[in-house]
């Protein structure tokens, strides 16, 4: 880092190299390998804390948790499929740099919540930590927060410190299908709205024909006391899905309870754990778009109440398929390539709203590198935001050697 901040040569840091698609390009006439700052430095399994090198990989990380009955709670995308990287490997430092978070966000929040403290070196050449190894830590400047989602553009991490939660004992997920749009929203907000505790919550259209599709060779899949589904989870009618977690007894109170309220006009399912577990993963990892590789894809974050309507408005002005996470409060969009500017201005606009005051966040996450240039990948911040912004990045990085122009244009 000293060496390229004294040549005023930019770099691109590189670990596992799984996320090198996201964000605009970049152009450096240097990389920095940083996949030796790996290893698990300090677990502490009654403390629910883990120290690593911010290149230790994901798999690594997750197989030691595992023996222990433990998690990363915020359930880490892999999106090496999506971004065409098959032969990357995720690192826990690229998911919290990138501030990444699966389907349980809605119940456990996203990985910078999760995010305790680590040690970097700056865009100055200066080794700096912040935050510690316990979860009730409250000196100093909370830099955690600040890394997260900052794409490397701030600082090089080293060491990394989270917080893991332990694995739920059962796991099923209720099924919902065949309800036309506004009956399937409102059973999903019920769902959320109730006293079960759901942990994860989804939304297919029937217009989205690469919805996923549990294996066919798990057994016991759709459970052995639910008749089974039709196409619908294939793409023939919309499809709700809600995930349960805890002991054994509840789940199964839960499950009940939420088939009673909500599955009277309906057809209904119950996926067993194993492929509860596949379902979710492949939500996760975004595999309904996926396969769709000539598609741009898009990472929409509004409201839950609007996730709907924004896909609708989407799908009626652009060749799109799209569906909805975190309860509506994320939704997915692949995008006909023969729009001009991928959807871009289109997506923005239906963001807004009727009368301009909506509020939200596009992000560009799959698109050719031409277009990633041409539009702003990430949702272009107000002018004060924007200014605060380049402050910060000149304050750890002011002759912009980390990542020039990842989240914005160089100037």
């Amino acid at each position: 880092m000293g060496d390229a901040l004294a040549a005023d040569e930019p770099v691109e840091l590189v670990a596992g190299g799984s996320k090198r698609g996201l964000g605009r390009p970049t152009q450096t006439p240097h990389t920095l390998d940083l996949s030796r700052l790996a290893g698990i430095r300090d677990y502490q399994p009654n403390e629910l804390v883990l120290t690593a090198g911010a290149a230790t990989r994901l798999d690594e990380i997750g197989d030691l948790l595992a023996q222990h009955g433990q998690m990363l709670a915020f359930e880490p995308p892999d999106w090496r499929a999506l971004l065409g990287a098959p032969e990357a490997r995720p690192t826990l430092g690229g998911v919290l740099a990138c501030n990444l978070s699966g389907p349980r966000r809605i119940k456990a929040g996203a990985a910078r919540d999760h995010f305790l403290g680590f040690r970097a070196v700056s865009g100055r050449g200066e080794i700096f930590k912040s935050g510690g190894k316990v979860v009730k830590n409250v000196t100093g400047y909370d830099l955690s927060k600040l890394m997260a989602g900052s794409y490397g553009t701030l600082a090089a991490l080293e060491e990394v410190t989270v917080k893991v939660l332990p694995r739920p004992e059962h796991v099923e997920t209720v099924m919902l299908c065949g309800l036309d749009l506004p009956m399937a929203l409102s059973a999903m907000s019920k769902a959320l709205a109730s006293p079960h505790d759901v942990s994860a919550a989804a939304y297919f259209p029937a217009s989205t024909t690469e919805a996923p599709v549990p294996s066919p060779t798990l057994p016991g899949e759709w459970g052995s006391e639910r008749r089974q589904l039709s196409p619908v989870i294939a793409g023939a009618a919309e499809t709700v899905a809600l995930r349960l977690e805890g002991p054994g007894p509840s789940v199964a109170f839960r499950r009940e309870r939420l088939l009673a309220e909500l599955a009277a006009e309906c057809e209904s399912a119950v996926l067993d754990e194993a492929a509860t577990a596949n379902y979710w993963r492949l939500v996760r990892d975004v595999e309904p778009f996926t396969r769709l590789a000539d598609r741009t894809v898009w990472r929409v974050s509004v409201a839950p109440a609007r996730g709907a309507e924004i896909g609708v408005a989407i799908a009626r002005s652009l060749d799109a398929q799209w569906y909805l996470d975190w309860g509506g409060g994320l939704l997915w969009a692949a995008v006909s390539s023969a729009e001009e500017d991928g959807g871009a201005a289109t997506i923005r606009r239906a963001i807004r709203g009727a009368d301009g005051h909506g509020t939200g966040h596009a992000t560009l996450i799959r698109g050719p590198a031409a277009l990633r240039r041409a539009v702003p990948v990430f949702e272009p911040p107000p002018p004060a935001l924007a200014a605060l912004a380049a402050r910060i990045k000149a304050g750890f990085d002011p002759r912009q050697i980390l990542n020039p122009g990842r989240m914005v244009e160089r100037s």
